[in-house]
């Protein structure tokens, strides 16, 4: 991993606990932070020690989006285009293509592709004092960070609209309800709720859990006949995994199973 602290990466429990660490900029994207997030989900992909991802954000926010200074017209006309094919591309395909489960904690606000990334995220519980914003509105830019693909699928194109284009803050609760995060939690409690559900999920069949993520992201674009051919051919691979025989094995034998990944 490069040699930073933009982003804390600790390794326990099979967890890959990645931490934004920028506070005293809202946790805002420069590069050296972007190429420190990279580096860690391309751990998560190469380490079979990593058996789940747990992203949080250090300080009061999870992440204000990208940092303007580093992209201030005033300087030159940047070209925004390369940024988004540079950084925050990569990083998206590296998240949507992790086949281990990616639980994301969001503390304080989460605002333009900051709140992006974390929808990109399998499962998101945040503070009930979050926030989550399409910041872009006000600035006059575009969603970026696969926004306009998850917003319309997780709550609908009107809803989607109304959020992109008004820029209005969201509630983590409402964002809850409207099923675009998984949970609102107590501030006092969030990290500790994300890290014991991302600990059960790494002491889980990682294989397994990592098909069915792939199945469900298919879902969006795949027709029923090509999605239950898919199940078909997953379940196949599935059932030739050694957690598979174990998950069986320690049912049959009324016991706990003990899943190594595999």
């Amino acid at each position: 991993m490069p040699a930073t602290d933009t982003v804390l990466s600790v390794l326990a429990d099979g967890v890959l606990t990645l931490t934004l660490n920028r506070p005293d900029k809202l946790n805002s994207f420069n590069e050296e932070m972007h190429l420190a997030l990279r580096a860690g989900f391309e751990r998560a992909h190469a380490d079979d020690a990593v058996r789940s991802v747990l992203l949080t954000g250090a300080g009061r926010g999870f992440s204000a989006g990208q940092d303007l200074g580093d992209r201030d017209p005033r300087n030159g006309v940047p070209d925004l285009g390369h940024t988004i094919e540079t950084f925050y591309n990569p990083l998206l395909r590296l998240i949507r293509s992790l086949d281990k489960p990616i639980v994301c904690a969001v503390n304080g606000v989460a605002a333009g592709a900051g709140a992006n990334i974390a929808f990109a995220c399998d499962i998101v519980l945040a503070a009930r004092s979050a926030r989550f914003i399409q910041a872009f509105a006000k600035i006059g830019l575009v969603p970026d960070s696969g926004g306009t693909w998850s917003l319309p699928r997780l709550i609908g194109e009107a809803r989607a609209k109304a959020l992109a284009l008004t820029a209005e803050p969201l509630s983590a609760e409402t964002a809850a309800d409207w099923g675009l995060i998984w949970r609102a939690v107590d501030d006092e409690t969030l990290l500790a709720e994300a890290t014991d559900l991302a600990k059960k999920l790494a002491a889980g069949p990682t294989r397994g859990l990592g098909m069915t993520k792939r199945a469900i992201q298919a879902a969006a674009t795949n027709s029923l006949d090509e999605q239950l051919d898919l199940e078909r051919d997953l379940q196949c691979e599935a059932g030739r995994s050694a957690d598979y025989a174990e998950g069986v094995t320690a049912f049959l034998e009324k016991r706990k199973p003990e899943f190594t990944g595999q």
